[in-house]
């Protein structure tokens, strides 16, 4: 893959995440300051290298698992918490550091990552796991068919024991669409980071959300609240 093929389906990635709608030539030719027919003929070979896919004739292209992985693996090369957290995460803080007792800290957290991206929150608290944001994540575009609902549902029964089993080793683990180990065909991605926390060495918190998000500010969010329910809740108690 060429450097410009690899520019032109990121801006498909990021396109596709804020808009909903496939991606046309018309739009990137903008962004890249080219004809329409040169932006076709990389999106082809992007498309027999599995990364983008067309869901119907005369509609833009929308990433696939493939495509989205090299861009998740893309980010993970990247730090994922800055220096100088913007207005978000410091909210993110505020609202852990409001919190007495660890089981509403993580809640609040939980809470807080539900409103910052859309999505569905999840954490564990000792052997409970608490879930946040049904309705948020089910007014997504990705869900108005029921069987996609029924997948969703599918992986959720089966997450707990899940992360028991695996216990995903990574400050940051990302899992898309159908790299998950249950509901494989629920076109969702999980985003989870450990922390330590006075229940586990291996507490964790995340998110689910439809594959078309935009990674790079929920990964960061996501490893923000590990970290600070880490140094608020575990590192005061220790």
């Amino acid at each position: 893959m060429t450097d410009r093929q690899k520019e032109i389906l990121f801006a498909i990635i990021e396109e596709y995440a804020e808009l909903a709608t496939p991606v046309g030539s018309v739009t990137l030719a903008k962004l890249f300051d080219c004809s329409s027919a040169t932006i076709r003929a990389e999106m082809g070979k992007l498309e027999q290298m599995g990364y983008i896919m067309q869901p119907h004739t005369s509609a833009g292209r929308i990433p696939t698992d493939a495509g989205y992985r090299l861009y998740v693996n893309s980010l993970q090369e990247e730090p994922l918490v800055e220096e100088n957290p913007d207005r978000t995460t410091k909210a993110l803080a505020t609202r852990i550091q409001a919190q007495t007792r660890a089981d509403y800290a993580i809640r609040s957290a939980v809470d807080s990552l539900v409103e910052l991206t859309g999505n569905l929150g999840l954490a564990t608290i000792g052997d409970q796991l608490y879930i946040s944001g049904f309705g948020g994540l089910f007014a997504q575009p990705e869900f108005i068919q029921s069987a996609q609902v029924q997948a969703v549902g599918k992986l959720l029964d089966n997450i707990k024991p899940w992360l028991q089993e695996v216990q995903p080793n990574e400050a940051i683990n990302v899992y898309i669409g159908s790299e998950n180990p249950v509901g494989k065909a629920s076109n969702v991605s999980l985003v989870i980071s450990r922390f330590r926390s006075p229940y586990s060495d291996r507490s964790y918190i995340g998110v689910l959300g439809p594959t078309r998000q935009s990674y790079k500010r929920v990964m960061s969010l996501v490893r923000h609240a590990g970290l600070m329910l880490e140094e608020i809740i575990y590192d005061e108690q220790n």
